[in-house]
């Protein structure tokens, strides 16, 4: 299990909950929805896309707040589903719950889902969550957890507000170069991050264009 700094909330355990295996009945397993968020997107057919996303965006139109509330106080699947369900409908209202969920990293898997979520609110307050993130662990070269999908995220965040978030961790001889340094195998590069971080964004974009036809009733 990861360290969770500042984080003492207990996981609550689907095997055991009621409440949230009916949520995971409904939100997470559809589709198997919470393997396929994500990189495997690119594997479906454009049929098969084009349906998932629909699905996910009446998700996102049908779940309250109060059941995302409880999916984050899951495991790394009721998590990663939130937070693209969050994305989609743009519930920037979890906004700081998700930036600590990404510092606390308490689990494996869900990161990236927070950094789609925080590239989609796209203010300066998530570059700000963000560059918390890669202040804390680009100073630990023994945790390889998401750094580079992060950094990616806030090079995009870059390119959308027009700022320069991400210039002091990828100076020379800055963070990023000495979490490098101190590695003792490859990482991903952070441009190619950025890439994938906007091609995720794509699909969220894709699904929130469907919610916002249920949305308006149409």
């Amino acid at each position: 299990m990861r360290t969770v700094p500042g984080q003492d909330a207990v996981m609550r355990d689907v095997q055991s909950d009621p409440e949230l295996q009916e949520l995971v009945r409904r939100f997470v397993r559809p589709d198997r929805r919470y393997l396929r968020l994500g990189g495997s997107l690119h594997r479906l057919s454009a049929v098969e896309r084009s349906t998932f996303l629909r699905n996910l965006a009446q998700a996102a139109y049908e779940i309250t707040p109060s059941e995302l509330g409880i999916l984050f106080e899951g495991g790394w699947r009721e998590r990663k589903t939130a937070a693209w369900l969050v994305a989609v409908a743009h519930k920037t209202e979890f906004r700081d719950l998700i930036g600590r969920l990404l510092l606390a990293s308490g689990g494996p898997y869900a990161g990236a889902a927070y950094c789609v979520a925080l590239a989609k609110f796209g203010t300066a307050a998530d570059a700000e969550l963000l560059s918390a993130y890669l202040d804390h662990y680009l100073s630990r070269p023994d945790l390889d957890y998401d750094q580079p999908i992060v950094l990616g995220t806030l090079l995009h965040l870059d390119g959308v507000l027009g700022a320069e978030s991400a210039s002091r961790f990828m100076a020379p001889g800055g963070p990023w170069d000495r979490w490098l340094e101190a590695r003792v195998v490859a990482a991903l590069d952070p441009q190619n991050c950025r890439q994938a971080v906007q091609q995720l964004c794509a699909f969220v974009d894709e699904s929130a264009e469907a919610f916002a036809s249920l949305d308006c009733g149409t």
